[in-house]
Parts: structure tokens; C-alpha cells; sequence
């Protein structure tokens, strides 16, 4: 079974690849109190549809570069922040 992930995208700076930050919650093995953890992935995006703030769902694949081992399967939820590059 393929690993699955939700998560926002939060940089989309190189050719069809986009950082996907992925948040989890941990349970503190002292303190006994759930904390947010985070984790950045790098995800292919053949496409290149996805922009900043897009919710997204990566599923894991075959190594496609030395730090690449994720595909955009779906885009959930379009981002609701303005993109400057268009026009008003």
C-alpha cells in the first residue's frame, strides 16, 4: 500500500515539483499533551497546476530524483490567496 498524505503547498519555485508541508500530531511521551509537527516533501506535479496554498494530496511512488519521491495525486481544495501575477 502507497503511502497517502494531505497537505498545503508552500513552494512551487522549481519544474514540475512542488514542497508540500505536512502536518501530524504527536502525543509527547512525558508531558502526556498532543503537539503539531510538521514535515516538508517534494512532490511531482507533471502539470504544473499547482499553485501556492493549494491543498493537495501526494501519494508515494518510485525515487524520480534524489529527494523526489511523490506524486500530486489530487488537487483538494484551490488556495484562497490572491496571485499577484494575474491581473484584478
Amino acid at each position: 500500500m502507497r503511502q497517502n498524505f494531505l497537505g498545503i503547498v508552500v513552494g512551487t519555485a522549481m519544474q514540475k515539483t512542488v514542497k508540500v508541508r505536512v502536518m501530524s500530531q504527536k502525543l509527547h511521551p512525558v508531558v502526556r499533551k498532543t503537539f503539531k509537527s510538521y514535515k516538508n516533501y517534494l512532490a511531482h506535479d507533471e502539470a504544473s497546476k499547482c499553485k501556492l496554498g493549494d491543498v493537495v494530496r501526494i501519494e508515494g511512488c518510485r525515487p524520480l530524483s534524489a529527494r523526489k519521491h511523490f506524486t500530486v495525486a489530487e488537487i483538494v481544495a484551490a488556495s484562497k490567496v490572491w496571485d499577484h501575477s494575474t491581473p484584478k
